[in-house]
């Protein structure tokens, strides 16, 4: 298949892809801790733009009875790359892929008059550390450093071929390369890539040089979980009164056994006794605080649970607001494995907007930084 059709089955792909995941886009960012550890999969095309040393070609050209030498070049072609990464934390990842650099040219005018005429093409894999540097909760600043293994394939052709000692030489070398650029997050799993890389070759007959590479990639992380939208609080219906009829002149009957009497209790926890720092994965100590409170409950007819999370003021509106309704969903979550219907318990998330305390101190901040559990129901 020839680079272009490559590179246009390619295109074909991302935008497939980009396609089905625009349609998420609207949903809320709800897994951070499986984005900061998820395989990815990418691809990227672009142009490629090759500096390669003339020098030997040269030496050769006068040591083959040559008085003169004069270049022209063809030093640009369309290149593209595949890859698969593994997000390592938030902030680095190991990326190894394979990329194809495509062909670059000269065509050689000596005097006495000769030509000479060449084509080296350059592919072959890589391996790179990237680091990235949030910007924004969708932009981020990438570098990267690593290694890359090319092959060279050149093909000369002119009259004074007999200045190269093979007419198709190739070439296979390890040498390093460097990167930097720009992503943009459509969606936790979906973001687009502009790269500038460097890749250092060796074109086959002695000479070095460097490729540039500028690329557009999409990058789509594999694995993400399905998304599940909280269900919005509905108080329950207050019950219309009950007219008891007027008692018979005569016969007055029993009373009917009193009814069960309505409970409300409520709980709070600290958010550091359920969950580490800046995480909404309940830690083992905190679900045996909740498995305490489920067997305070014994015995009631429970008809509504509700869980809020809250969080201090350290941080922007909306992350400590995604926070609060993540630890919500988690305590909620937790409390389905543990036999509570989930049609039952019902998710807020107040964010910062409710402390309890003066957020200006660090044991006020530990305060507002809580989960309350509220049990509306009876007992017999």
């Amino acid at each position: 298949m020839a680079l272009p059709k490559k590179v246009m089955t390619l295109n074909l792909f991302a935008c497939a892809l980009l396609a089905s995941q625009l349609a998420q886009a609207d949903e809320p960012w709800t897994n951070p801790d499986w984005a900061d550890s998820a395989w990815y999969i990418g691809g990227g095309a672009g142009r490629a733009r090759a500096t390669i040393d003339k020098d030997t070609l040269t030496r050769s050209l006068m040591n083959n009875g040559a008085s003169g030498v004069t270049f022209r070049t063809s030093e640009r072609d369309t290149a593209y790359k595949l890859f698969l990464g593994k997000q390592m934390n938030k902030y680095f990842a190991i990326e190894g892929g394979y990329f194809d650099l495509g062909k670059f040219g000269f065509d050689a005018t000596t005097t006495p008059p000769g030509t000479l005429s060449g084509e080296v093409g350059f592919r072959g894999f890589n391996l790179d550390l990237v680091g990235q540097l949030p910007l924004s909760e969708r932009f981020s600043l990438l570098g990267r450093i690593g290694a890359n293994y090319a092959r060279a394939d050149a093909h000369f052709t002119g009259n004074r071929l007999y200045a190269v000692t093979n007419p198709n030489p190739s070439e296979k070398k390890l040498n390093p390369k460097v990167g930097l650029g720009l992503e943009y997050k459509f969606t936790e799993a979906l973001a687009l890539r502009g790269e500038a890389e460097r890749y250092r070759v060796n074109d086959a007959v002695g000479n070095r040089g460097d490729v540039d590479f500028y690329s557009i990639s999409v990058v789509y992380k594999l694995g993400k979980p399905a998304y599940v939208r909280p269900v919005s609080y509905i108080a329950p219906p207050t019950p219309a009164p009950v007219m008891e009829p007027a008692p018979a002149p005569v016969f007055r009957p029993a009373p009917p056994p009193p009814r069960p009497q309505p409970v409300s209790e409520k709980v709070t926890f600290n958010a550091e006794a359920l969950f580490d720092f800046d995480k909404s994965i309940v830690k083992p100590a905190g679900k045996q605080a909740l498995d305490d409170l489920l067997s305070k409950l014994q015995g009631m007819n429970t008809e509504v649970m509700i869980t809020v999370g809250h969080t201090d003021s350290v941080g922007s509106d909306d992350y400590n607001q995604k926070l609060s309704i993540r630890r919500a969903e988690a305590v909620k979550a937790y409390l389905i494995t543990k036999g509570i219907d989930a049609s039952r318990v019902y998710t807020e998330g107040k964010g910062e907007t409710q402390p309890i305390a003066d957020n200006k101190t660090s044991e006020g901040r530990s305060k507002n930084r809580r989960v309350t559990v509220e049990v509306v129901g009876s007992r017999p």
